[in-house]
């Protein structure tokens, strides 16, 4: 608005002496100054006051004094005599006929025919008049305002342009406004105000006598205003309205920036405001208030802001680039004096030195950066790269000079430093042009060199572990495996911004980077003096070297010029803390890939060397200040492993050398490289290698306490990220004998809230007690057994790692727990601490106890047995003193170990089969049978032993399970005693009788037994069909039926069982089912159970009379069983029991005997069984008398079937 240029405005002292009614400093304002402001004034001293307080009486006597000796108030006084509510009346009345006539209609009510023009009626009129002179020109340009849609104009009006009269307009529009508030908006009011000339002084004196609304009319100005303001007039008058405002009341310039912002309108006012302000600030050497907020447009979280902005910058490049009084230009010509403010000037002699000799004389070298222009650089730099990336800004040849002449300029070694030089280069990379000239280029080259010869010096005078060094080799190694779209991002991850970058403007680049700074050899060559990354943790954010080191790896860069890098790698593993670094694991499945993989099939040879056993072994043996004593020869644990554990005692403090992050990552190094080599057996068998990659020895796995470490990562899932759950796929693969669900449960049970409450009653005595002790407690067990309960009570207060020590100790005195006289509860406890301790030491404890509880003939020989043979063969475990097998707590040991050495043992099957697939490799290539056939083979034999070798465990088991002859004996003198007793004192009640027989040491070895054979069962099916296909004592069916509730899965096989020729296990299958049908009640029952009648009566009619007598003899009593099952077989089962009675009888016919009465009597029993019910047991028993001495087989067998259809009636009369 160039017309109000020669006006006065309210300055900014005068708006802020009428905000706060400051009547001193209105007093100091000059006339001009104080003629702008009468308006309010005279208002304020005429009007009465809400405020009745004595001071402000004395502030209006001052005001009246102030206005007494200005002549214009009496014109102001005169225009507040005016009788307003008539004049509003008038007012509604004409926009009422404006409205309904049109807005260009000539008729006004306000305002009478005029004789001369709108000046010279102002002139002559009175006060009333030229109020309503005004306010009809003020609703004419409302009205037309409104009907405008937005669409801006320019209206000419005598009265808001004439010079001479715009004091006396300006009090009438103050004085309308103030009086007729409803009518006149304020915000209307400033609207309107626009779309005429010297519209903005106005403006602003209309706010200085309103000073209240100036948040308001600015808001509601914003509101109304253009997305983009310097593409229209009324834009710019309205952005020029505004600079108006704010620089009248300057306090809340920033303010009304923010709702700019807010709104999105107006772009070219927020920057013209921050100009205005950064103008005004004091100048320093920190980011200035301009850089600040368009960063903050550009790179903030709001989408919407930043494309309003970007289009901002867009749509001001396509005008003129001469057009100065642009508010864009004024922008970038500021952001360019800041660049060029902190420009070092003045050449280094350090670096002339280092420049050619016959360096161009106009190539540009300048001195380092100074310390306090660093961060202020740095702001400068992501600015532009915002302004060029996300806006779209094409920068002039003199800004692209003076960006290059920043870019490569040297700061100091400081954090800001390193920042500022990455920023810096990723500038270059994602802004070549840039460099345009072959100067300019000479010099980014010089300064890439610079960075690559003062990139270790900076890293150890700034401290920053992240430096630019580790940047550079990234982006050289991204080069020579051509992965752009890396480098892309890499870029915009170190600006923070995600900006458009083609990979075909990286071309120059990379040929610099790959022929001229970069080559190959020499970043591999550079990568492995880099230092390792002190505390490695994902803290440390930023390009380190384990992110070159991973990429050089992964292009097979070291290899392929013959460089190690294992040292490297195991250093950097060795330096790690929590939390882990997410590159920490792939960088280890990287490396153990280069080791078993070639680079090139032309040379087989290029891999990288494994960790050595010494090096893996120096992780685990971290641990320093443990007791002597329990590491002692007497003991005979292993040093390697005592190393580990250690007793938290007030006198005992242990440091450890290495973190436990450091120890899982080597530990996952094992394990992953055990599996990969497994994996690529057959491809290292077949390659031409000569020195092909070797397993880890069992000895350096057995001294690696892999269940303590994982014990240790699931209290830091957390912090470790994915090591936890991906140890645990190793571990579940690799050593499922470590992953029984039983551990784990057992594991939340010793952790929970209640030990804690013990461990507070734990007192220093109790932590005192010595493995010496122990031992001497349990020499005395034969005598005294107090001493040895109270130890082993107070050793449950301790934690698995602090009972470690004890652990040899319990187990070498096992023996003495087999002698007699040994309390229970003593038992019970060794079991408690056993199964503590196996949380943290499976694998040893397993060994240590077989190895205690053989029999006292091997304990002799001192025959110990190894890790190693207990998988070969786990059944050794069940070789041990036979009276362990009656002590239930030490049996469930015992059946715990059987349990981990079967899953180990398969898992050590596993990878011996595929370490020596090799071996049939080179045959199989002449086998007519195919490559494949071998290799089935050595499946199937690995099944089949795996097979044979858990039935053997069960049949074992099982035997276990048989009472010995003793017991036996034992059993029927207690049963005689009973019958003694029963009849001297009268009848037991059958609830005493079983309680006494389950109330013994055999009947929960069975139930441990049993518990075992179920979970063997779910796990493998098919070894119950092989358990059963071999069978076992019909004793035991009762126990295995009634005690496994898998046992259900028989009758899936029981059909393919009876169908076996041989008819021992024919037998065994009726019996079997007699009891399932029993147990399990089903459908499926129901149709196997009428299969077996009918495959029985099948047998009658071929089998021998001998073989006939050896198969019904014991099967006939399973038909009671089928009967009381299913009572809709009676009838085919006494059918049967009738036709087997009648082919003996057949064979007796020709014998001289008379067989008719035993015959009649079966026929009598099925046709009348009721009648003949209550004589059933007396005419058994006659004839068995009768025929007791007779011993033909016929006969044997047909009273056997009496007495089995007497049972049957028995059981239906009964209801049973």
């Amino acid at each position: 608005m160039a017309e109000c240029s020669g006006l006065q405005f309210v300055s900014p002292y005068a708006f802020e002496a009428m905000q706060k009614v400051d009547v001193v400093r209105l007093a100091a304002l000059s006339d001009p100054e104080l003629r702008l402001l009468l308006p309010c004034l005279v208002r304020m001293a005429l009007c009465a006051p809400a405020d009745q307080s004595q001071s402000w009486a004395q502030d209006k006597k001052l005001i009246l004094r102030l206005l007494s000796g200005v002549e214009a108030v009496n014109s102001i006084v005169a225009l507040l005599s005016v009788d307003f509510h008539a004049l509003e009346q008038d007012a509604s009345k004409e926009q009422q006929l404006r409205h309904k006539l049109g807005g260009g209609s000539g008729e006004s009510i306000l305002v009478s025919q005029l004789q001369h023009g709108l000046t010279l009626e102002f002139e002559h009129s009175d006060s009333p008049r030229r109020l309503r002179l005004v306010l009809s020109e003020l609703l004419a340009i409302m009205n037309k305002v409104s009907e405008s849609n937005g669409e801006f104009f320019l209206k000419s009006s005598e009265l808001f342009e004439s010079p001479v009269y715009l004091e006396e307009a300006a009090d009438v529009l103050c004085i309308l406004q103030a009086e007729l508030p409803s009518l006149l908006p304020i915000v209307d009011v400033a609207e309107a105000l626009l779309h005429v000339k010297n519209g903005a002084w106005f403006l602003c004196l209309l706010v200085a006598n309103v000073p209240d609304s100036f948040n308001e009319v600015c808001r509601g100005l914003i509101k109304n205003g253009e997305r983009q303001d310097e593409e229209s007039v009324g834009g710019r008058r309205r952005t020029e309205a505004l600079r108006h405002l704010c620089k009248m009341n300057p306090s809340q310039a920033l303010r009304v920036r923010g709702m700019v912002v807010e709104e999105c309108h107006l772009p070219g006012l927020g920057v013209a405001l921050t100009l205005d302000h950064t103008k005004n600030e004091s100048p320093d050497d920190g980011v200035s208030d301009l850089v600040c907020f368009v960063s903050g447009l550009l790179l903030g979280t709001n989408a919407k802001v930043r494309t309003w902005f970007g289009t901002f910058i867009r749509n001001g490049q396509q005008r003129k680039r001469d057009n100065i009084s642009s508010v864009l230009w004024q922008m970038r010509r500021q952001l360019l004096l800041e660049l060029m403010g902190i420009l070092p000037t003045v050449r280094s002699t350090h670096i002339v030195e280092e420049a050619d000799v016959d360096m161009e004389p106009n190539v540009s070298v300048y001195s380092g950066l100074k310390e306090e222009h660093v961060v202020k650089a740095s702001a400068l730099l992501r600015l532009y790269c915002a302004l060029m990336g996300i806006a779209g800004l094409k920068p002039t040849d003199e800004e692209a000079e003076q960006l290059l002449q920043l870019m490569t300029s040297r700061p100091p070694a400081t954090p800001a430093g390193v920042r500022f030089v990455s920023l810096s280069f990723c500038m270059l990379l994602a802004f070549s042009t840039l460099v345009s000239t072959p100067e300019q280029e000479q010099l980014m080259v010089m300064w890439l060199s610079w960075m690559i010869k003062e990139e270790a010096y900076f890293e150890s005078i700034s401290g920053v572990s992240a430096s630019f060094g580790e940047m550079l080799l990234l982006v050289a190694m991204y080069f020579h495996s051509n992965q752009l779209s890396a480098i892309i991002d890499l870029v915009c991850s170190t600006l923070g911004m995600k900006i458009v970058i083609k990979p075909s403007s990286l071309s120059r680049m990379k040929t610099i980077f790959t022929q001229e700074i970069f080559t190959e050899q020499v970043v591999t060559a550079h990568a492995v003096r880099v230092p390792v990354t002190g505390n490695l943790s994902a803290n440390i954010t930023g390009f380190l070297p384990i992110h070159c080191i991973y990429q050089l790896l992964k292009s097979r860069s070291f290899t392929k010029h013959k460089v190690s890098i294992k040292d490297w790698i195991y250093r950097q593993l060795c330096e790690t803390t929590t939390p882990l670094h997410p590159q920490l694991l792939p960088l280890i499945d990287v490396y153990i890939n280069s080791i078993l993989t070639p680079a090139s099939k032309s040379n087989p040879e290029a891999t990288n060397q494994p960790v050595t056993e010494q090096e893996i072994l120096n992780v685990f043996q971290g641990l320093s200040g443990v007791n002597p004593n329990f590491c002692s020869q007497e003991s005979g644990m292993q040093h390697d492993l005592c190393m580990w554990f250690y007793v938290q005692g007030e006198n005992t403090r242990l440091t450890q050398r290495y973190s436990i992050t450091t120890q899982l990552l080597v530990l996952y190094y094992v394990l992953s490289y055990e599996e990969a080599l497994l994996a690529n057996t057959k491809i290292l068998g077949i390659s031409a290698m000569q020195k092909k990659p070797k397993s880890y020895s069992s000895a350096l796995m057995d001294q690696i306490p892999i269940k303590y470490l994982i014990r240790q990562a699931q209290g830091l899932q957390q912090e470790l990220g994915g090591l936890h759950s991906a140890l645990l796929r190793l571990l579940a693969t690799n050593y499922p004998h470590l992953c029984i669900v039983e551990d784990w449960i057992c594991e939340e049970q010793i952790t929970g809230t209640d030990v804690l409450l013990r461990r507070m009653l734990l007192t220093n005595i109790a932590k005192n007690h010595s493995p010496k002790q122990l031992q001497e407690a349990f020499s005395m067990l034969p005598g005294n057994h107090t001493q040895l309960m109270q130890i082993l009570e107070h050793l449950t207060l301790l934690s698995a790692g602090e009972l470690i020590p004890y652990a040899e100790v319990l187990t070498s005195n096992m023996n003495r727990l087999l002698n007699a006289g040994v309390p229970r509860r003593i038992l019970q406890t060794v079991n408690k601490l056993w199964m503590v301790l196996n949380t943290v030491m499976p694998r040893r404890l397993w060994v240590m106890t077989v190895n205690a509880l053989q029999p006292s003939v091997k304990i002799v020989r001192q025959q110990k047995y190894t890790q190693n043979d207990l998988m070969i063969d786990p059944l050794i475990v069940l070789r041990c003193d036979q009276r362990v097998h009656r002590s239930p707590p030490l049996m469930d040991i015992t059946l715990h170990m059987l349990n981990g050495y079967l899953l180990a043992s398969k898992a050590y099957l596993n990878s011996h089969l595929k370490e020596t697939a090799e071996q049939d490799i080179r045959p199989s290539q002449n086998n007519a049978m195919g490559p494949e056939a071998p290799e089935v083979t050595r499946e199937e034999l690995k099944n089949a032993l795996l097979a044979a070798q858990d039935s053997a465990a069960v049949q074992i088991l099982l035997e276990i399970c048989l009472p010995t002859e003793e017991e036996k004996a034992q059993s029927s003198n207690t049963h005689s005693l009973l019958k003694s007793v029963h009849s001297t004192t009268g009848p037991k009640s059958p609830e005493l009788e079983e309680e006494d027989s389950l109330l013994c040491n055999l009947r929960e070895v069975q139930c441990l037994i049993c518990c075992l054979l179920h979970q063997m069962y779910i796990a493998d099916p098919n070894i119950v069909k092989l358990v059963h296909f071999q069978g076992y004592p019909c004793e035991l069916l009762a126990l295995t039926v009634a005690g496994i509730p898998s046992m259900h899965i028989c009758l899936d096989f029981i059909p393919e069982l009876i169908a076996q020729p041989e008819l021992e296990k024919q037998i065994f299958a009726i019996q079997l089912l007699s009891f399932l049908c029993i147990q399990y009640a089903l459908p499926k029952s129901l149709s196997v159970a009428r299969l077996a009648i009918n495959v029985m009566g099948t047998l009658l009619t071929v089998l021998t009379q001998s073989k006939r007598y050896a198969f019904f003899m014991p099967t006939l009593p399973c038909l009671v069983s089928f009967c009381q099952a299913f009572p809709p077989l009676y009838e085919d089962i006494m059918s049967l029991l009738i036709q087997i009675g009648q082919v003996c009888a057949s064979d007796v016919a020709t014998q001289t005997r008379d067989f008719d009465p035993i015959i009649t009597r079966l026929q009598q029993l099925k046709e009348k069984p009721l009648e003949v019910s209550g004589l059933c047991k007396d005419s058994s028993n006659k004839s068995i008398s009768r025929d007791i001495a007779s011993m033909d087989p016929d006969v044997r067998l047909c009273q056997c079937v009496e007495n089995t259809i007497i049972e049957i009636i028995n059981m239906t009369v009964s209801g049973v």
